[in-house]
């Protein structure tokens, strides 16, 4: 962490970081050392490791598809737990404490119940409690709505809230601690060759995270793009620069690829011998988009005999539903058939080099068909390209990859 006089911080510590008594102590232990220098700070925690999938079970021990406002309520009580907790860990070692809810704060959402948006945050609260020498504990991954219920931020969400945070305090730093140490050329659980970056930028990072990185969600990434709000990635267990995301520069040097990113979510439908004629797409999409379902990559077939087949992919877990929505969509359309695939994924290569230097497509598709991995379907925008493949082969893409880019290095000890 750079050094910052009477700097306004605010640091986020996910599940596996308060996953414990003992780990909830050394994260009040961390967060009353930036406080002694001098810093007001804020802390945005996630529930403890385990306990929204242990709520979730629950849920669904009740009832297969549980009303989205209780869900929200039910699991919206880990990350209570957690702030209490560590307020209490703070307040034991002396260091004046508060904890808040979303609600409390007050983060104003959407009622888009379990993917919840942040609309507003109330700063008054928080500031209030700062001038008066408190570190102040938030509870991150949920809000409130404009009717008073308890809304979540999706998973992840716990990442948005700090970047939120920062973005409405005007803070100086936003550290994300978690259970790696920086953003890495792809997932060394994958690549042991893996590199740890000390910079990306937020274009970079948002391709990333979008494609299948879990290190951030998406929507944190957006909001620090958004608001220019530098974010630094740390290990919560060991010291060091970790890798910092922030605004462009110097794009014309950049390397060609900077990561490999994938993602197993993948589930892909086609929608068989559908009439083409304008507004097709859109027959077929519309009422998944109505449903808060996000499709990804799009491909229609050449039309034969005035018909054509309309393949997109969506999140595994939204296969299901997505497939019962349109069994009755393709009745109306004349459809012949309605087929889903879950056994793909998607792996993508990702630069902001790429808008200074040819042949990255050439170089990765030739790289796959040396390896005999055949591409079902491509989407590409100005900083990446990703292909759709048999799941199978996801590893062996990812490697092959990351060679063919010389991203290979030593992963720092």
């Amino acid at each position: 962490m750079k050094s910052l006089k009477m700097a306004l911080i605010v640091q986020k510590f996910g599940g596996t970081s308060v996953g414990s008594v003992e780990r909830i102590r050394a994260v009040a232990e961390r967060v009353t050392a930036s406080h002694r220098t001098g810093h007001q700070v804020v802390v945005v925690v996630s529930a403890m490791s385990g306990e929204t999938d242990r709520l979730l079970q629950l849920a669904r021990a009740l009832a297969d598809a549980p009303a989205e406002r209780e869900l929200d309520t039910l699991l919206s009580t880990g990350e209570q737990v957690t702030i209490a907790l560590l307020s209490m860990a703070l307040e034991s070692i002396g260091q004046p404490a508060i904890s808040f809810t979303g609600g409390q704060v007050a983060i104003m959402t959407d009622s888009a119940h379990t993917r919840a948006r942040i609309e507003h945050i109330d700063d008054h609260k928080i500031r209030a409690a700062l001038d008066a020498g408190k570190i102040v504990v938030v509870a991150g991954f949920q809000g409130v709505d404009p009717h008073g219920n308890i809304t979540t931020l999706g998973r992840g969400g716990s990442d948005t809230t700090a970047v939120a945070l920062a973005a409405a305090l005007h803070a100086d730093e936003c550290d994300i601690f978690t259970d790696v140490d920086g953003i890495y050329t792809t997932d060394p659980r994958v690549e042991s060759r893996a590199r740890r970056l000390d910079r990306i930028t937020f274009e970079e990072m948002l391709e990333m995270a979008s494609l299948g990185a879990k290190v951030l969600q998406t929507r944190s990434v957006e909001f620090a793009m958004k608001y220019h709000v530098p974010v630094r990635v740390l290990s919560s267990f060991q010291d060091g620069p970790g890798t910092l995301v922030t605004n462009e520069e110097n794009s014309v040097e950049a390397p060609r690829v900077s990561g490999i990113a994938f993602s197993r979510n993948e589930a892909k439908i086609t929608v068989v011998g559908v009439p083409d004629h304008p507004g097709i797409a859109y027959a077929i999409l519309g009422p998944i988009s109505a449903a808060n379902i996000n499709v990804d990559v799009i491909l229609q077939n050449v039309s034969e005999a005035g018909k054509t087949d309309f393949t997109f992919t969506v999140e595994r877990n939204d296969f299901a539903k997505t497939q019962g929505i349109l069994q009755g969509v393709a009745r109306e359309l004349g459809a012949e058939d309605v087929r889903g695939d879950t056994h793909i994924v998607k792996v993508s290569v990702v630069g902001v080099g790429m808008r200074s230097h040819a042949g990255i497509a050439a170089t990765m598709f030739e790289t796959l068909a040396r390896e005999n991995i055949n591409i079902q379907m491509i989407s590409t925008s100005e900083i990446k390209i990703s292909v759709v493949i048999e799941e199978k082969y996801l590893e062996l893409a990812v490697r092959a990859l990351h060679a063919a880019f010389a991203l290979d290095g030593e992963v720092p000890a």
